[in-house]
């Protein structure tokens, strides 16, 4: 028992400084170049780099499975995020955020949160290198479920990336087609499938007792998602756009399903 307890208290001793580390540095660069939202490009490496971490201080096939996930996920949707970002300004969300805040506002309320949401979404990865794997169907259910997530991510991506491209009066005022129509934001719903994914292989395979200890990890990623600094924040202009209610109307906020038919009014 005390061993398991000191190698629980190395591994998250280690994830928090990795954690640390990373927005630290995210922060220096935020304040060089002007704009906070860099911290996006830096929170799937941070995760990644979590992982490996993880996986050094405990090799099971489980850790280094999981170090292949979270690269696969963090990787592309860093990449995805630097190169739709470059040239461009400050992300309305984090505008929204700060206000007329200067650069200890967004220390408080983008860094120092975004470091700990870190830590806290990263317990399944903490976990599989503490623990054995007892149920390996879960590992294979969370595969599954990943990989959905990353279909809804890298789907949806690329058909925002399409419409964007097309010539705005060429274009309708609110993406609605492909999986636009089934929920108004596939790829925040996809990375939050992601996660539910891990939290099965790094945590439900020990057993219930972890699965519960950890949970909090999966359920704080999709309110992040959801409600915080995801779906909800940049619906605020969005809903602004001509057609918005009548897609709001038909269209799911985040869990899919498909798509009402709405009965024009008189």
């Amino acid at each position: 028992m005390i061993g398991v307890v000191t190698d629980l208290l190395v591994v998250a001793g280690a994830s928090l400084l990795v954690a640390v580390g990373a927005m630290t540095v995210t922060a220096l660069v935020a304040r060089r170049l002007g704009r906070v939202n860099v911290v996006d490009v830096t929170w799937g490496l941070a995760l990644v780099a979590v992982a490996t971490v993880c996986a050094l201080i405990s090799p099971t096939w489980e850790a280094w499975l999981l170090v292949g996930l979270v690269t696969v996920w963090g990787g592309r949707l860093s990449w995805h995020i630097l190169a739709r970002s470059r040239g461009e300004g400050e992300d309305p969300r984090y505008a929204a955020i700060l206000g007329d805040g200067g650069f200890r506002t967004a220390v408080r309320k983008v860094f120092v949160v975004q470091g700990a949401a870190v830590w806290l979404v990263s317990l399944p990865l903490q976990a599989a290198a503490v623990t054995d794997v007892n149920w390996p169907w879960a590992c294979v259910l969370g595969v599954a479920v990943w990989a959905a997530g990353v279909y809804f991510e890298v789907v949806g991506d690329r058909q925002l990336a399409a419409y964007r491209a097309r010539p705005r009066d060429q274009r309708p005022p609110v993406l609605d087609t492909g999986l636009w129509g089934w929920t108004r934001h596939p790829n925040y719903f996809g990375d939050a499938l992601v996660w539910w994914g891990i939290w099965l292989t790094g945590a439900l395979s020990a057993g219930w007792l972890v699965a519960l200890v950890t949970v909090v990890a999966p359920l704080t990623m999709t309110h992040f998602l959801r409600n915080v600094t995801g779906a909800k924040l940049i619906e605020r202009t969005m809903s602004q756009r001509p057609g918005w209610d009548e897609y709001a109307a038909r269209v799911p906020l985040f869990v899919p399903r498909p798509p009402r038919s709405v009965t024009p009014r008189d």
